[in-house]
């Protein structure tokens, strides 16, 4: 077999090169300390040009996480109801030999293969430890396919249809900039080292900007915050530009050489968005939309941070494409400190053909979009249902919408489920079968980043955890249980990174020539060959099919969607649903806790510690009407289920908005759950994301 990512075990004081693993565009590049075969200390790396030796306050607490003494220890088979927790611990050989049985006579039952479903995400955002080898097994076996939608599938399809790829503004370059928008960002939080640079130009004059229908913790540290309603970017967006074009404030030149549909795109704003329009859709004053749009024209380089919290609302896919045509309006992207940035994936071009093996995939495979797990469990798709689950890299139990209906089908005594993980998770209760998870110190990786340029590989720094293998090992296990071939899976992890950078292969893509993983593993991270100080748009040249940033996109005509950029109503608001918000009158966000990563760290006590309990954020003209005080505990509720958090009576939201930062195990919040009991599982206008922030609410004293 090979290497298989474990460790040897070293007597000696020494440290190690490291990769942060979770789902944050810094991919922090780490040094673990160690102490013979112990791991005493993390750290970032100061040698590392982006991330630069320093970590978020959730990574820094990593050795908790690793020698937490809830980590799950060894293989356990269910022996109470599910939900219960109840599990006897069974040895590999047996585990194993239980799922390859249950999933062969899966296989061979009624459903056939289709009836298996895969669940993850980015617990890792490893390729080796994320996608490759599971991609292969369930490929070959024919389980159903999982569409990975759940977080920025809106926002990047949006992005794709104007600027023809995940490419943008450098990093890097932000640090020159002058005029810096956040927009649906809380970069201080969830992309600290981008933050740093955003400092960096604030000590040279820059002014930065959040916009967010909360004030979050970058919103506080700007120079200005402007709060729209939830979902309304597209409109403030396009009031911008109908100022910008009607005081000649656009770069007429660029627009004329390397944009493609900038009459339609006219003729809209000034129709439909004009400031007052616009304003009265985002319930801003019409002065801050003029203020805004002039600031932005007239200030040079400006760039736009913009994230993922602003599509996950009906119209996320239209407001992304709207905001990223603001760039090319004013000419922004002719410096390299200008443009906008939503993620860099785009350029790290890793052979991922090779690594999965779509080949393999039989004709007519159905795809699941992961948003929709409550209608898989519950039989409500089409095609065969679900009666095999297997979650790696993930917590649906916590995270996933609709948390009564996905919970009613992990119930299903005929669903046979597996659950590899570090903890026992709120998923894990649920599970017929759960396997103890390797953390990212005790096995091998390769990383890239959607928020910076450089490679790195993550080498394991101690060995497994009592009998914890990692996701690699176990495809290898199962494949070999159940005779599937060995060339595809008898590949040891170095290898697949080997096949994911192309060694050995002809016609390697420029970004990675003479990147190998010798090289890696002696460096630590390379730097993608990709120019610095560079403008990738400065003479047009979009990955688009005019070539062009597309204002009008004929792949979007024949798709049926608006070709121009627009605004598209969320699903859930007062405005868009009447009827339904006098019932529940208030529209909950339910952004990432700066404490957690999504449900990750939540058992950390450390941190627990610091989020408190789950709490509720409400302006107080909203508490006063419902006789809601500062401490109290209140119940949020609609007609999908409801969660009980602390009222806390405060000016970060505006009236009408309440924000319960998350996401809390439900098994840490009392047994009451999280805000994901009253989350839909509606999908996005484009791209099949989730929709969890068009989500109305009535809160009531408990």
């Amino acid at each position: 077999m090979g290497t298989t990512g474990m460790a040897a075990v070293n007597t000696s004081s020494h440290t190690v090169k490291a990769v942060c693993p979770h789902d944050c565009p810094d991919a922090c590049s780490m040094l673990v300390s160690l102490e013979g075969d112990r791991a005493v200390r993390i750290a970032g790396n100061p040698d590392h040009e982006f991330t630069q030796g320093f970590l978020c306050n959730k990574v820094s607490r990593y050795i908790e996480r690793v020698y937490h003494p809830d980590r799950l220890t060894q293989p356990l088979i269910r022996t109470g109801p599910k939900g219960s927790g109840q599990f006897e611990p069974v040895s590999w050989d047996h585990a194993l030999g239980l799922i390859a049985q249950r999933f062969q006579e899966i296989i061979q039952g009624p459903h056939g293969p289709q009836a298996i479903l895969p669940y993850s995400y980015c617990g890792t955002m490893g390729k080796i430890q994320g996608e490759s080898l599971d991609r292969r097994f369930f490929h070959r076996l024919g389980a159903s396919l999982l569409d990975r939608t759940i977080c920025a599938t809106a926002g990047g399809a949006g992005y794709l249809y104007t600027i023809g790829s995940k490419q943008g503004t450098d990093p890097l370059a932000v640090s020159e900039s002058q005029y810096i928008i956040n927009w649906g960002s809380n970069t201080a939080i969830t992309n600290v080292h981008l933050w740093v640079r955003m400092l960096e130009a604030k000590k040279r004059g820059a002014k930065i900007v959040t916009i967010d229908p909360f004030r979050s913790v970058t919103a506080e540290r700007s120079d200005w915050h402007i709060a729209p309603k939830p979902g309304t970017d597209a409109a403030l967006a396009l009031g911008m530009m109908s100022v910008i074009f009607r005081d000649g404030l656009e770069d007429q030149e660029y627009l004329e050489q390397y944009c493609l549909g900038v009459d339609e795109l006219k003729k809209r704003v000034e129709s439909e968005f004009t400031p007052q329009q616009a304003a009265e859709i985002c319930g801003l004053p019409v002065e801050v939309i003029e203020q805004l749009a002039a600031e932005y024209a007239n200030t040079s380089p400006a760039v736009i941070r913009m994230n993922y919290g602003l599509q996950r609302h009906f119209g996320g896919g239209m407001a992304v494409r709207t905001i990223a045509c603001l760039p090319a309006v004013i000419g922004a992207w002719r410096h390299c400190s200008g443009g906008v940035l939503l993620s860099t994936s785009s350029d790290f071009p890793l052979n991922f053909g090779a690594l999965q093996r779509p080949d393999l995939i039989p004709p007519g495979t159905r795809t699941v979009n992961m948003v929709k797990l409550a209608e898989a469990l519950n039989g409500e798709l089409e095609g065969p249902p679900v009666m095999g689950l297997y979650v790696y890299n993930s917590n649906p139990a916590a995270i996933a919408p609709d948390q009564n209906k996905v919970l009613a089908g992990l119930k299903r005594d005929d669903l046979f489920t597996v659950v590899h993980e570090l903890f026992q998770t709120d998923t894990a209760d649920y599970a017929d079968v759960v396997l103890p998870a390797t953390s990212q110190l005790e096995h091998f990786d390769l990383h890239v980043s959607y928020g910076h340029h450089w490679v790195q590989v993550n080498q394991p720094a101690i060995a497994p955890l009592s009998s914890a293998r990692c996701n690699t090992e176990v495809f290898r296990n199962l494949a070999e249980k159940m005779g599937l071939e060995p060339e595809l899976f008898q590949v040891d992890d170095e290898q697949l990174a080997r096949t994911a950078l192309w060694e050995g292969c002809e016609n390697v893509p420029k970004q990675l020539t003479d990147i190998s993983l010798d090289r890696l593993k002696s460096e630590g991270s390379i730097r993608l060959n990709v120019p610095r100080n560079h403008a990738p748009f400065e003479n047009g040249g979009f990955p688009t099919p005019s070539g062009k940033c597309e204002f009008f996109s004929e792949q979007m005509q024949q798709a049926g969607l608006d070709p121009v950029p627009g605004y598209t109503e969320p699903l859930e608001s007062a405005e868009s649903s009447p009827a339904l918000g006098q019932k529940f009158p208030l529209q909950l966000l339910s952004p990432p806790s700066p404490h957690f990563l999504r449900s990750s760290f939540v058992n950390i006590d450390s941190l627990r510690k610091r989020a408190r309990e789950p709490e509720l954020q409400i302006h107080a003209d909203d508490a006063k009407c419902r006789g809601i005080e500062e401490g109290q505990r209140v119940q949020i509720q609609n007609d999908r289920g409801e969660f009980f958090a602390k009222a806390r009576i405060l000016e970060t939201v505006r009236p009408g908005v309440v924000v319960a930062e998350g996401v809390w195990w439900n098994k840490m919040t009392d047994g009451t759950g999280n805000a994901n009991l009253t989350t839909s599982t509606q999908l996005t206008d484009i791209g099949g994301g989730a929709t969890f922030f068009d989500n109305l609410v009535e809160v009531l004293r408990a």
